[in-house]
């Protein structure tokens, strides 16, 4: 049944393709009243899907990190994929979001039954956000280990929150926050992976289990250093960022995003930034 758009959406669940925001879940299901859910989010643009095997690959990762039975094959994920982008005109820009959640608890409530594992996929139109920058400050919320929360899985519980960390920059008129860790090193921003330049060096935090080291921040590593440039995974601070030269983040909603104000500092988008759209965009279409 679908039950309104916020743009055009066709979701393959039990076994066919169905148009709009569908309604897929009960007032009893395990993911909605106990947070067992799961998923990932991969990009077409420009006629394109860059490393969508990679997508398609951790959200099976992701289900089992959640004691949930990933059925669906990342071939399959594809495939499907492919049949979606036909329901939309060619060059429409869609994010692409396979799911597992469970419908039902174990024999302890708690925990979900994996015997219950169901799951869909989502493509919906989303325009790619423009390289225009955002504003950034630090946020007075830090990320959970891997002890208190499953930070080693994309998984729906974890986001909340991230969105209170967002809304907090928000309130101070900020449009995202850098987020650390426990020991308070930087791990992230709210919502992606972030970098920064300093004297023609390339750094970005070293993956510590507090955050998922992101598709796109491995993409972009890997471009930059094979084009020359010295990309170093370290222990930061947020001194470090409010000293760059540049700043800029990775995810999969845009790709490549420059920082254009940290606290009371303002940026412009810089040569590493541009360089790493350039190639990833190269990449995207090879």
């Amino acid at each position: 049944m679908a039950v309104g758009d916020w743009s055009k959406t066709w979701t393959f669940f039990e076994g066919e393709w169905h148009e709009g925001n569908v309604a897929l879940w009960g007032v009893r299901t395990h993911a909605i009243w106990l947070g067992s859910s799961v998923f990932d989010g991969a990009r077409v643009f420009e006629g394109v899907a860059p490393d969508l095997d990679l997508h398609c690959t951790r959200v099976n990762a992701s289900a089992k990190t959640m004691f949930l039975n990933p059925v669906v094959s990342p071939e399959r994920w594809i495939e499907l994929t492919q049949e979606g982008r036909k329901r939309f005109a060619p060059d429409t820009p869609l994010y692409v979001r396979p799911m597992y959640w469970a419908e039902r608890a174990g024999p302890l409530a708690l925990p979900p039954d994996p015997e219950s594992t169901r799951w869909c996929l989502a493509l919906y139109e989303t325009p790619m956000r423009k390289p225009e920058g955002f504003s950034i400050t630090l946020s007075p919320f830090r990320r959970p280990t891997l002890e208190t929360a499953p930070v080693d899985a994309k998984a729906g519980c974890l986001y909340p929150h991230n969105a209170r960390a967002m809304f907090e920059a928000k309130s101070r008129g900020f449009d995202n926050a850098i987020v650390c860790d426990a020991a308070g090193n930087v791990a992230e921003l709210a919502n992606s992976n972030v970098f920064m330049a300093k004297d023609g060096v390339v750094y970005t935090p070293i993956p510590n289990g507090t955050f998922l080291a992101g598709i796109t921040r491995m993409r972009t590593i890997k471009l930059l250093r094979g084009a020359g440039v010295t990309v170093v995974e370290a222990v930061l601070r947020y001194r470090d960022f409010e000293t760059a030269d540049e700043i800029f983040a990775t995810g999969n909603a845009s790709k490549q995003q420059p920082i254009i104000r940290i606290g009371e500092r303002s940026l412009q988008p810089g040569p590493m930034f541009r360089k790493a759209r350039e190639l990833y965009w190269a990449y995207a279409h090879s």
